[in-house]
């Protein structure tokens, strides 16, 4: 389905709402659309009219790290090497938990605002899992880790880190060591074949 471009100043409008809300989610400050339309310097109904709920428009923030996600895990799917290819992709996963402060709270989201996120989150764990399944058949990971398994154990070292705090580059270091101890614990007991 495609939808009429906007005019330009309703482009312009759209860009910068979405744009203040990228700075509040950044800044850690919960989304209310009639504060970003005062941040904005738009009128409460143009804020509306282009977002008709908070969490419509946390969902577009987040919509480029989701579509930046699902390409990788795409691209993934290409390397000969299932090892290599899922746990590349559970890094980036969690690298963008910890950088993206829309993507967290739009994951977790039971529903969404958006069809287009459904769309996304649905690749993502479609992606995901055919990733799962390749390390299985190679004997790469544990028999007994399922699919959705990967969704909590990722999102909870994403937790940690965050609990952990601290300037970015440190939380993206601990997040690397929290995900080598994790993958450690994906592999095999009896890694003969899989090493």
């Amino acid at each position: 389905m495609t939808t009429a471009p906007l005019r330009k100043d309703a482009a312009r409008n759209w860009e910068r709402i979405v744009a203040v809300a990228r700075e509040l989610v950044d800044g850690g400050t919960a989304l209310q659309l009639n504060d970003v339309a005062r941040r904005a310097g738009l009128g409460v109904g143009t804020v509306y009219r282009h977002f008709a709920t908070p969490e419509a428009l946390l969902e577009t923030v987040a919509t480029p790290c989701l579509e930046d996600l699902v390409e990788h895990g795409r691209r993934a799917l290409a390397d000969p090497d299932p090892w290599r290819a899922l746990s590349g992709f559970l890094a980036r996963v969690l690298e963008a938990q910890v950088t993206d402060a829309a993507l967290p709270p739009v994951a977790a989201a039971a529903t969404d605002a958006l069809p287009r996120t459904t769309e996304l989150k649905t690749a993502l764990r479609t992606v995901g899992t055919t990733l799962l399944q390749r390390a299985h058949r190679a004997g790469a990971v544990r028999p007994d880790l399922t699919a959705p398994d990967l969704v909590p154990l990722v999102c909870g070292l994403a937790h940690a880190v965050a609990v952990h705090g601290g300037p970015l580059p440190a939380r993206l270091t601990t997040a690397h060591r929290y995900l080598a101890t994790l993958l450690e614990g994906l592999r095999p007991t009896d890694r003969g074949a899989a090493a």
